[in-house]
């Protein structure tokens, strides 16, 4: 795609970068397929295509957004699938953050936008914070239907009905190796995670340690992923910087093979850290974080899963940031068939769930029809449980399934030696 910046634009790094992504589209309209807003609309402004010239026309121009292009760029759901599926390797996922940070800086929502917007970057990143005003969502819930508005009303309805207690295993500690230690890992222990299934990281730790591996958990927050995906480009360079910091300590201190991390939105983001940061003073460090991160079943497929005998009937949901952020699509499924599940794939399932960090709760509307697509080709498969490996998925997908799910580390560790998921204690299963 031509594009005609002058030089000067061309000096600011984040320019230059959008340059390069926008002149490697050809045109082609693979994406169209499968980006699931066009899906949807069938719109072409909807697509990343379509999305691609309003940031070209905007950026070029230098212009302040109007509100029909900042709502096509609202309404991307940063799913990457259109990354996946390009031939000529566009890196939409450059361009829309930095055309989301361009609109946060140029263009003022209406006054009801940027409170929810700060409401949700002063909440969402900080447990403790995220629970106390889910104990307040809880008691407004049934007063939901009342709202005025409709995204006010989308977060009431997502407030569970109780939160687990907290962890202590999410406190700064070192877990030592069950075996014979192999690999020694930091666990990154989330933010919303820790508010809403504490489960998860337990079950990572018993699992990890159980196949050698020594874990530690140091000082952190938020991956910065959460306020990145709404344009807040220097809060989330700052929620990154502690979490940099307190790993590339660690790895200058005890020694680290792996940064493991078990929500893929997370991981998708860590292993970014290294442009996040690029022309930083913490851009060395950033790209050492990142080097070494891994999703969770990389480091299990490392240690080596033991084989299973029997279970479950597993729809597995890839979810976008693992399959089309990090490129893991087999490795899950393969994991969970030698814990001995029988695992089932989906129709479709490179479309998004409508989950997408914050989405689901500043586009309701999408969210909501995106992610009853996903629950009914999930039920079509006549799951026992579905398991996927990114929180928000599950809180998305389990909004509307009538079965459980549970992220795909619980299963693993149950099956090899671990208690059974809450979730799946109606279920009478021995191993």
């Amino acid at each position: 795609m031509q594009t005609h910046f002058t030089p000067e634009q061309l000096r600011d790094p984040a320019t230059a970068r959008s340059n390069e992504i926008i002149r490697a589209c050809v045109h082609c309209g693979f994406c169209t397929a499968t980006c699931p807003t066009y899906q949807i609309t069938h719109d072409e402004l909807e697509s990343p295509r379509g999305r691609i010239y309003l940031i070209r026309d905007m950026l070029e121009h230098g212009r302040v957004p109007d509100a029909k292009t900042v709502g096509h760029i609202d309404r991307c759901l940063s799913c990457l699938a259109c990354m996946t599926t390009c031939p000529s390797g566009v890196h939409y996922r450059h361009l829309i953050d930095h055309a989301r940070t361009y609109v946060e800086e140029h263009y003022r929502r209406p006054w009801d936008e940027r409170a929810l917007r700060w409401l949700l970057a002063r909440i969402l990143p900080y447990p403790m914070r995220f629970r106390l005003a889910l104990l307040g969502a809880r008691l407004a819930r049934p007063f939901a239907r009342l709202g005025p508005d409709a995204r006010l009303r989308a977060m009431l309805r997502m407030a569970p009905p109780r939160l687990p207690p907290v962890s202590r295993n999410d406190d700064p500690q070192v877990f030592p190796a069950a075996a014979p230690r192999r690999m020694r890992v930091a666990l990154m222990t989330g933010c919303a995670q820790r508010a809403l299934d504490t489960d998860i990281n337990d079950a990572t730790i018993r699992l990890l340690t159980r196949l050698g591996a020594e874990v530690v958990v140091v000082p952190q927050g938020c991956c910065g992923a959460l306020v990145q995906h709404m344009g807040r480009e220097d809060e989330a360079r700052a929620f990154a910087a502690r979490n940099i910091r307190a790993f590339a300590a660690e790895m200058d201190a005890g020694g680290l093979d792996a940064v493991v991390i078990n929500t893929s939105g997370c991981g998708t983001t860590v292993k970014d850290y290294g442009h996040l940061f690029a022309g930083h003073p913490l851009e060395a460090d950033a790209k050492r974080v990142s080097a070494i991160a891994r999703d969770v079943t990389e480091v299990l497929r490392d240690l080596g899963l033991p084989q299973g005998a029997g279970g479950l009937r597993v729809a597995y949901h890839s979810a976008c940031s693992l399959q089309h952020g990090q490129r893991i699509t087999a490795l899950p499924r393969d994991l969970l068939a030698r814990a001995g599940f029988q695992v089932v794939t989906p129709r479709d399932a490179h479309l998004c769930c409508g989950s997408a960090g914050t989405y689901n709760l500043l586009q309701p509307a999408m969210a909501a029809e995106l992610g009853a697509r996903k629950v009914a080709t999930l039920e079509e498969t006549a799951p026992e449980v579905i398991a996927a490996g990114n929180l928000g998925c599950m809180m998305q997908i389990g909004q509307g399934a009538a079965v459980p799910v549970v992220h795909t580390v619980e299963l693993l560790d149950w099956a090899t030696g671990g208690p059974q998921p809450a979730a799946l204690k109606h279920l009478a299963v021995k191993w």
